[in-house]
């Protein structure tokens, strides 16, 4: 076995699956999760499709095992770090040393968004306990007290690739010895400030998203949770590894606030030093799990940088945010566990309602689910705001 962090298991919760083994099931039978929103109240109800969670807070509640008056963000976190754990194969969680690393963007916005809905009625009204966890940080840490983890707990936030960081964070914690275990990823819910700020940016499509296609008009966004359970070389010996985290990095462009430059010197940068750090060559590459929001900028940008670095005969790729749509600080973190499973069980995913391929890019992506796959590493890119770029390589490595 080689040295190294292993991926033990993953739990996943988004719009097209209250588990991972239900997304799994939506990519094979083509059912990306973009709908009218049913549990976000916004005046864009029926302009803006979302992929949210098919479940309304009291069911996540009940499946969380926890307080009604949670934030979503937190019982979609629980949720998924819960199954995460299940599918590890190890025992009770205070039989390791243990940490949580989880990334999120949104935090406990969504009840504040109804504390301040009745304060600003009348500001002798509103109840504080739908405030009291806004920040990020806290969310972290409730889901990290009823799971008992209490030896490591970090939040990451860093927009959109917040999600892989927070796995280059744990694995580093795993190889320096700190840690035998840390459960990372991460999670976001849907809120009106997200879908207005990103309304304002003018980069929402008012259909379901084709990203890589050159008729692309924006994003969807989209809710979720999804962590993997991360082990050290001892540990992984004793159970039955998806695979291993041979390589990640993360560059910074600066380039701007919110788009990625249109050379994709950010997106080049972290690729390439992943394939660096994973001791590979890009040609060893089998699939990569694209960023690949549906914005203009993005996936120009990114196209741009896989050419550079691969060539003009790049790997199979996709955007699994065709299905699940853009979850923020939880997409790195579903995209992780997908590629991950990726390897594990030898598929790769399509990229829904690709049609027409970028004018300016000859890339196409895989549009239709695909098994029996012999993949030996699996790319998966998270760009985000500011130009914060990162890219993960897992690897069979048995």
């Amino acid at each position: 076995m080689s040295s190294g962090v292993w991926i033990a298991g993953g739990g996943v919760i988004s719009g097209i699956g209250m588990n991972l083994s239900e997304c799994i099931t939506a990519f094979e039978k083509m059912q990306p999760g973009m709908q009218e929103m049913k549990y976000l109240e916004s005046i864009h109800r029926k302009t803006y499709p979302v992929a949210e969670v098919k479940a309304g807070n009291d069911l996540l509640a009940s499946i969380a095992a926890e307080s009604i008056y949670w934030s979503r963000t937190a019982l979609l976190s629980k949720i998924a770090a819960k199954e995460a754990w299940q599918n590890s194969g190890l025992s009770e969680i205070s039989a390791y040393k243990v940490g949580f690393v989880s990334a999120s963007t949104v935090g406990g916005m969504d009840r504040t968004e109804y504390f301040m809905e009745e304060y600003l009625h009348d500001n002798s009204r509103g109840r504080l306990r739908n405030a009291i966890y806004h920040d990020c940080g806290s969310i972290t840490d409730l889901v990290a007290e009823s799971l008992g983890i209490e030896d490591f707990i970090s939040t990451i936030s860093t927009a959109c690739s917040s999600g892989a960081n927070a796995l280059m964070y744990a694995s580093r914690l795993i190889q320096s010895k700190m840690l035998d275990v840390v459960i990372a990823g991460g999670a976001d819910s849907l809120t009106r400030f997200t879908l207005n700020g990103f309304n304002a940016l003018m980069i929402l499509d008012q259909e379901p998203c084709k990203p890589f296609d050159e008729n692309r008009k924006g994003l969807n966004l989209g809710e979720g949770a999804a962590y993997l359970v991360l082990v050290s070389d001892r540990l992984a010996e004793k159970l039955q590894p998806w695979c291993r985290l041979s390589g990640f990095a993360n560059a910074n462009d600066a380039f701007h606030q919110t788009a990625s430059s249109p050379e994709g010197i950010g997106n080049f940068m972290a690729m390439k030093r992943a394939l660096e750090k994973a001791g590979i060559k890009p040609e060893d590459i089998d699939y990569i799990n694209l960023h690949g929001t549906g914005t203009a900028n993005n996936d120009s940008s990114e196209a741009q940088a896989i050419l550079n670095l691969f060539g003009n005969t790049p790997p199979p790729l996709s955007s699994t945010k065709s299905f699940t749509g853009h979850t923020l600080a939880a997409s790195g973190a579903l995209e992780a566990v997908f590629s991950a499973y990726a390897i594990k069980e030898g598929i790769i995913f399509p990229n829904a309602h690709f049609a027409t391929p970028m004018s300016n890019f000859a890339i196409s992506p895989v549009t239709s689910f695909l098994k029996g796959k012999n993949l030996e590493h699996v790319m998966s890119n998270s760009f985000g705001f500011g130009g914060n770029c990162s890219s993960l390589i897992f690897s069979k490595d048995y």
